[in-house]
């Protein structure tokens, strides 16, 4: 995920700071020398980090933050809303319509992931925002874009707008913006051409577009892989477009987030979303404070429970907390559980979500994952009676478990006392709802 190295450093320097004493102006500086290396090091702008660190001495300073019982307390605090200034301190929100369609421009470089992205945005606004969309494949140079987003419709249930390959943009964007009007359609996205390099011929049309249905919002797409580069692209565009925000994608690679730290200053535009995947499924609405959170290790509470709410149901949610609280599930329903658990995401980054838990390395993942996958296999491998009454598993049912599903006697008995553990764990949260504690070594039981 990106910023990862980043948060690694800022923890560290927090953890660093909460150690001393009392705060200096002397160990101040050396705290902010270690802020300043550590957001070089993740490719942010370096007028971004001078102005950065200028911004959270002056703060320092102005709280008097060395006369303070907890200044290391202030010290993140400071650090915090200076990140998320910088990321752009409020979410931006889509300027919606309430009495026509909200008409969205598309733009970007050739191979950013335009096309994709459109219909990334279609699913979050139908699925997740209840919005009725109309896709229009505006890029008539590369018919495979066409075809593409016409599959993606087909896949999201979602009506693709298009006149083929042989009519001109802007008459097909004008026709779009018609028939979203006439049909009472909530948005309208349109996909645009790109090239390889910004050139004028590209930059006329856009504008020609531009002017012929006045689109609400003109959304660039950048790469976050890009790094710098990305602002660059982003300051041209501005130049001849009035961009109203940008969808960075790949943030959930090993890019060093220096460029969504760097582009809101830098170029006025704010990031509206973040591509956090491959799938259509993945695109989320850029927060910059719980972006913030994550850095500092703080968790992003927010986002698991809309996560959370946007998965699973919550009448089943809470038939199966009563289930469980009262010690009466079943392997299949320790099975369901855990399905859903890996319905939301990776356990790694699930966690990262969690102010507090302990960071998995890689081996770890890999272990959780596998021991989840294991489960699932080994419990499909029984019989309903089995699965509803395992103290029935004797010796000669475990054989034909282990062959059924390709694992050992050991790995079922670690099922057996996986669920075991999970019971009585359930019996003691129960008896400690009451006073509203977590019964003890709670925090044990996933080692």
């Amino acid at each position: 995920m990106a910023f990862e190295s980043l948060s690694e450093r800022f923890q560290k320097i927090i953890k660093k700071i909460r150690g001393q004493a009392r705060l200096t102006e002397s160990n101040m500086d050396e705290m902010l020398k270690e802020v300043r290396i550590a957001l070089l090091e993740a490719d942010v702008n370096f007028k971004v980090v001078k102005q950065f660190i200028a911004k959270v001495k002056e703060k320092a300073l102005g709280e008097e933050v060395y006369l303070k019982l907890n200044p290391s307390q202030m010290v993140v605090k400071i650090v915090h809303d200076e990140l998320e200034e910088l990321l752009g301190s409020e979410k931006s929100d889509i300027n919606y319509q309430k009495s026509r369609p909200t008409v969205m421009m598309l733009v970007g470089l050739q191979g950013s992931g335009k096309t994709t992205s459109a219909g990334k945005l279609a699913y979050l606004m139908k699925k997740k925002l209840g919005k009725k969309v109309l896709l229009a494949a505006g890029d008539v140079y590369r018919p495979a874009a066409i075809d593409q987003l016409k599959q993606i419709g087909g896949q999201l249930g979602v009506e693709v707008f298009s006149l083929g390959s042989d009519v001109s943009p802007v008459e097909i964007a004008k026709k779009a913006k018609e028939k979203a009007f006439n049909e009472h359609y909530d948005v309208l996205i349109l996909d645009t051409a790109g090239r390889l390099a910004i050139d004028e011929i590209l930059m006329q049309e856009l504008n020609d577009i531009n002017d012929a249905i006045s689109p609400d919002e003109i959304l660039l797409l950048v790469d976050a892989m890009s790094g710098q580069d990305a602002i660059n692209v982003a300051n041209t565009f501005h130049a001849r477009l009035p961009l109203t925000g940008i969808i960075m994608s790949k943030l959930d690679g090993d890019a060093r987030g220096g460029s969504a730290l760097s582009i809101k200053y830098l170029t006025g535009i704010p990031i509206k979303f973040a591509g956090v995947g491959e799938k259509l499924t993945d695109l989320d609405i850029f927060h910059p404070d719980r972006i913030a959170d994550r850095i500092l290790g703080m968790g992003d509470v927010m986002s698991l429970v809309e996560k959370v709410q946007e998965e699973i149901d919550e009448k089943e949610a809470k038939k199966d907390v009563n289930k469980f609280m009262s010690g009466s599930f079943t392997l299949d329903d320790m099975v369901t559980q855990l399905k859903r658990v890996q319905k939301l995401g990776s356990l790694g980054g699930l966690l990262k979500m969690i102010p507090g838990m302990p960071k998995l390395n890689d081996q770890q993942k890999e272990f959780a994952e596998k021991e989840m996958r294991n489960m699932e296999v080994i419990v499909s491998s029984m019989t309903k009676e089995e699965r509803e009454h395992p103290e029935i598993l004797k010796a000669s049912r475990k054989a034909r478990i282990a062959k059924g599903s390709g694992k050992t006697n050991a790995d079922i008995n670690r099922v057996l006392k996986k669920y075991e553990q999970t019971k009585e764990m359930m019996k003691q949260m129960r008896n400690y709802s009451k006073g509203g504690k977590l019964p003890p070594n709670f925090n044990s039981f996933s080692h």
